[in-house]
């Protein structure tokens, strides 16, 4: 699934109607889904489109979690029209400032900029969730990283224990799930590529956050651990370690917290590795295999949390290290 970059023919004729006629439409972005997006020009006005075609996908959880988010103070796009037939949104631009690109040009903002995105957490999970998003649950959990077996070790030529796999996620997962009888929202991709700075705003409303679409009600260290275990982007141990303690002092949180970090770390990074070959073998999207050697370090990070042995004796055993960060070296 390679993604063309023309806009959709029924673009034109939806930005009439949303009082945009004879906007210019310009390429902005496409991603690991069908979604593609588009920033629409007319004179000074700018704004985005998002083409999210059915059946392949549905903007109305994009529009229930846009809406939730805003509602409790926090920055998301504005929904300026939509078109739910023909999977069509137009929606506000938060400009071109991101935090990845923007840490990684001065560095010295990183730990200020970190706090900011923590704290936007802070505030989220003081929220309760919307009634319609599905919780996570172990059986989700194991379908994500079922897809390391399923895609990842046939590509590197691995033949593996798949029973002694899930056994061992099972052994790791159980005392995180323990701690789900009081879920929180989960935007399942918050990430450094996913925040926007808003210039001209302050506090939470200053980060402008982005693809929340497939968020669930679950573990508010899941969120915490996906910004701080980026898969495109180095965090620092330290900044790691001081916006995991900030998070934990705001909320209360203890040790069990920080062991469900390394464990849900562990789970997204594995989920990751399976994830980047399946772009590349079955949508033709091999861009993604550079992150793996990060995606490897990680991983290999999370196993060193005494929760996880189950899991790193399971690696240990069926994924040699010449078949881990060394195979992908070639893609950087």
């Amino acid at each position: 699934m390679s993604v063309s970059m023309i806009p959709p023919a029924a673009a034109p004729a939806f930005l009439a109607d949303a009082g945009w006629g004879g906007a210019e439409i310009r390429p902005l972005a496409g991603d690991a889904s069908f979604r593609r997006y588009f920033r629409v020009h007319k004179g000074e006005q700018r704004a985005v489109l998002m083409d999210a075609p059915p059946p392949h996908e549905d903007p109305r959880p994009f529009i229930a979690v846009a809406e939730y988010l805003s509602g409790i103070g926090l920055s998301a796009p504005r929904i300026l029209h939509r078109d739910l037939e023909q999977g069509l949104l137009l929606i506000e631009d938060f400009g071109d400032v991101r935090m990845r690109e923007t840490v990684d040009a001065d560095l010295s903002t990183e730990m200020e900029t970190y706090m900011g995105v923590v704290d936007v957490l802070i505030r989220l999970h003081q929220s309760v969730p919307p009634p319609t998003l599905t919780p996570q649950s172990v059986a989700i959990f194991l379908d994500e990283v079922g897809l390391f077996p399923e895609w990842y070790c046939p590509t590197v030529g691995l033949s593996v224990d798949e029973t002694g796999y899930r056994a061992a996620w099972q052994a790791v997962l159980a005392p995180v799930m323990s701690a789900l009888d009081k879920p929180v929202t989960v935007l399942r991709d918050y990430h450094a590529e996913n925040i926007m700075l808003i210039e001209g705003s302050a506090g939470n409303a200053r980060y402008g956050v982005l693809d929340f679409q497939d968020a669930l009600a679950g573990h508010p260290a899941y969120d915490l651990v996906s910004m701080l275990e980026d898969a495109r982007r180095d965090v620092t141990p330290l900044v790691e370690r001081t916006m995991l303690d900030r998070y934990m002092a705001a909320t209360g949180a203890g040790p069990e917290f920080e062991t469900a970090y390394w464990v849900l770390g562990a789970q997204r990074n594995t989920r990751i590795l399976g994830l980047f070959p399946r772009l590349w073998k079955r949508d033709s999207k091999p861009h993604y295999l550079k992150f793996q050697p990060r995606m490897w370090g990680l991983l290999e990070r999370d196993f060193d949390h005494p929760a996880l042995a189950p899991l790193k004796g399971w690696f240990d055993a069926n994924v040699p290290p010449e078949k881990r960060a060394p195979f992908w070296a070639k893609y950087l």
